[in-house]
């Protein structure tokens, strides 16, 4: 992106603080994970913020941060990256509701999975360490080991048609569309920092 994802204006938010917003309408505990020594733009005193023990680690270095911060009485939880401002709190209920028995609802589309956009049962984290610790870094390694139930893109298409939830922003075209689509305009000192791309 050329710029810090998390401290990009989405309206009138930043991206990181509009994805801990919008999904505080429907979870109770909110865990961000930073990198270690990431900046991150101010959020409510109720959200725990943790780094990752350990750089360059991928996702599951901060799958593990973020499941060890949460209390025990929290059984599950989603987990998403901040680039997704375009989130649908009604699919991260849908998830939760396909979790049942199983370990983990992750969604899966034409082949692909999304593992910042699933929902993991705290039982996993005994899991998620052992694969660190065998530098084993692969979500698909833990999808594999625990019950893990893919979620088809029919079982949320009543809830988020155009699978925005899963929509990151890797490039400014991404962001400057994601932020058109909301109805909302970049400023044009951030579009020029990001090389004026349209």
């Amino acid at each position: 992106m050329g710029l810090a994802k998390a401290s990009l204006p989405f309206g009138n938010e930043l991206m990181l603080p509009r994805v801990a917003r919008r999904l505080g309408e429907v979870v109770d505990q909110l865990v961000v994970v930073a990198a270690a020594g990431q900046e991150i733009p101010p959020l409510p005193a109720a959200v725990s913020v943790v780094h990752d023990r350990r750089a360059d680690r991928g996702p599951l270095e901060g799958l593990a941060a973020g499941l060890a911060a949460l209390p025990e009485q929290v059984e599950a939880a989603y987990v998403t990256a901040c680039d997704v401002p375009l989130l649908e709190t009604r699919f991260v209920v849908r998830l939760f509701e396909l979790l049942g028995e199983a370990a983990i609802a992750v969604p899966r589309v034409d082949g692909y999975h999304h593992p910042l956009s699933a929902v993991y049962r705290r039982s996993v984290l005994p899991e998620v360490e052992a694969l660190l610790a065998a530098d084993r870094l692969r979500p698909f390694f833990l999808f594999e080991r625990v019950a893990t139930r893919e979620v088809a893109a029919e079982e949320w298409a009543d809830v988020d048609p155009q699978s925005r939830t899963l929509a990151n922003l890797n490039r400014p075209a991404d962001y400057l569309a994601a932020a058109a689509e909301a109805g909302f305009e970049v400023p044009a000192e951030i579009r020029a920092r990001l090389g004026g791309e349209d």
